[in-house]
């Protein structure tokens, strides 16, 4: 149950910059489809390594915690481009270091 639990928050952790990503392209483009499974191979890795079992019940758990992470990650776009006055990038880390050096 404890590595449930991991997994689960660094499933929604290892999707917010990946949501950041998916945020700032158009849909249904090749940049969009990317942001979206690139971090699926991470995810399944986690799984892996933390001997997460693969019933419908956990697969169920770990689809909605992959979705929470991409939703924050587009929350989290479109709160700083509220906040911030220069024009965000696509890459969360560059736009936290950059603003962050201002």
């Amino acid at each position: 149950m404890t590595n449930t639990v991991v997994a689960l928050t660094l499933s929604i952790l290892i999707n917010v910059p990946f949501g950041y990503w998916r945020a700032n392209t158009r849909r249904l483009t090749l940049p969009w489809f990317l942001a979206i499974h690139s971090a699926v191979p991470l995810v399944v890795g986690l799984r892996v390594l933390l001997g997460v079992p693969w019933s419908p019940g956990y697969l169920a758990i770990m689809v909605a915690a992959f979705f929470v992470g991409q939703a924050l990650g587009g929350w989290v776009r479109r709160v700083l481009s509220m906040r911030l006055p220069a024009k965000l990038s696509s890459c969360l880390v560059m736009d936290v270091i950059r603003h962050r050096l201002r």
